[in-house]
């Protein structure tokens, strides 16, 4: 139950308050001096003061008020405090609340105005607490995933977060790991993680895009070849594993290496031996093996194209990586990543990267903006250079839920005006004032 404090010298009034709060599930506490309710503030968790502006019936200038408000407000700043005022004294009320006051009740108070009052301040106070809870909470996971070596990865997106504090703690252990996800995602990226976190990161980093060589070469690319083992095998040849061994084994696009190929894999998983192509000599090694892919492993199961035994002894742990669309906060800071140096994207084309829907997701970002880049004369990238499809600019649909990202470029080409920021969003100011408050995102216009 929210607990609302009134400092008041006048017993009547603090008991029609309470009268009045206890009707709406509101606990109140009274202090009757200045004095009396800074002492309750160290004491009780209070969620919202009402005061008075004056505490001695020989005394209307409201000062002892105005002192009352500087001292709650200089110790609890994110507490909200509503002036109980004459009319007065409403030239210092509104002075208080330039300097920080909630708002301001006038006597006599009407009881519905009040009640409408309270509520809003308590549930923006509960809502800024979770929030400031939650930031407090970001910060100490970002600040616990930073210590570890994330291979230069930029990141803002939540979505980008949880993956890469889960390929943090997989990389603890040996177990396979298996990276899900499209694309120009960022696979071999995670892979890198996985293994500069791992156990054996003084090893070597080894990766093979299974689906980049014919089906007839991925065995000898994998495990090596003696000499004569195939045409053109004139001598013999040392395989990814064999390269790999003390260190991490990156299998790309694993949903394209061969049923033969699958076997092999499937014994060096399970016992670390193997043989070279034309081999009789089994040879031994300790791998890591960290595999992606972007294709429905269960259908290739079904469709008799990949060993189920050898899915889920690849799939021990997996990693879902979100295409780009679905983790917008990166986009920005991925755009300024990739720029050169003394170049920067004017406010149209921030918002013309974050309508586009990034089918290539990160590798098509990357090439758009550098493309971008190289194109613009000057230091500035306008919407146009990045060549982005006309149907990416259209506005945002009134009903999508605008992120961080998106409202930070509106404000920016609005210079900061609010009125002008809502309307390009497609939402009342209202609405933008309520998600700009939800992300801690300052009003200043």
């Amino acid at each position: 139950m929210p607990i609302v404090l009134v400092i008041d010298d006048n017993p009547a009034v603090a008991t029609a308050l309470e009268v009045l709060f206890s009707l709406h599930d509101l606990q109140t506490l009274h202090a009757d001096s200045p004095e009396a309710g800074l002492a309750a503030l160290e004491r009780e968790p209070v969620d919202l003061v009402i005061q008075d502006m004056n505490f001695r019936a020989d005394t209307t200038s409201g000062d002892e008020g105005v002192a009352l408000f500087e001292a709650i407000h200089a110790r609890h700043p994110d507490l909200p405090v509503v002036l109980l005022t004459a009319w007065t004294h409403l030239e210092s009320a509104v002075g208080l609340i330039k300097a920080g006051a909630a708002d301001y009740v006038a006597k006599p108070w009407d009881d519905h105005k009040l009640l409408t009052t309270v509520g809003n301040l308590l549930e923006l106070s509960a809502s800024r607490r979770e929030l400031a809870r939650r930031r407090e909470r970001e910060r100490r996971e970002r600040h616990a995933l930073e210590r570890h070596d994330l291979r230069g990865t930029i990141w803002a997106d939540p979505a980008s977060e949880r993956v890469l504090s889960l390929a943090v703690q997989v990389a603890r252990s040996d177990l396979p790991v298996l990276v899900a996800g499209p694309n120009g995602a960022g696979k071999e990226k995670i892979a890198e993680i996985i293994h500069a976190n791992s156990a054996v990161r003084a090893g070597p980093f080894v990766a093979l895009n299974c689906g980049a060589l014919p089906a007839d070469l991925i065995e000898a690319e994998l495990f090596g070849a003696d000499a004569g083992a195939y045409t053109g095998a004139n001598r013999a040849r040392e395989g990814k594993f064999e390269a790999a061994d003390g260190g991490t084994l990156f299998l790309d696009e694993i949903g394209n290496l061969p049923l033969g190929g699958q076997v092999k894999l499937l014994r060096v998983l399970e016992t670390g031996r193997f043989e070279r192509l034309g081999s009789n000599r089994e040879r031994q090694v300790r791998v890591r093996v960290v595999s992606a892919t972007n294709a429905d492993l269960p259908a290739l199961i079904a469709d008799g194209a990949f060993r189920e035994d050898l899915y889920y002894r690849l799939n021990a742990i997996e990693l879902k990586l979100p295409p780009l669309a679905e983790r917008p906060d990166d986009i920005l800071p991925l755009a300024r990543h990739f720029l050169p140096a003394g170049k920067r994207l004017q406010p149209g084309a921030e918002r013309a990267l974050l309508r586009h829907r990034w089918p290539g997701n990160v590798r098509e970002l990357r090439n758009t903006v550098q493309r971008a880049a190289l194109l613009s004369p000057g230091e500035a990238i306008e919407a146009e250079a990045l060549g982005l499809p006309a149907a990416a600019a259209a506005p945002v649909p009134a009903a999508a839920e605008p992120d961080r990202a998106q409202i930070e470029a509106a404000l920016a080409s609005a210079g900061g005006v609010l009125a002008q920021a809502a309307a390009e969003l497609g939402l009342s100011r209202q609405a933008l004032y309520r998600r700009m408050d939800r992300l801690g995102l300052r009003r200043e216009g």
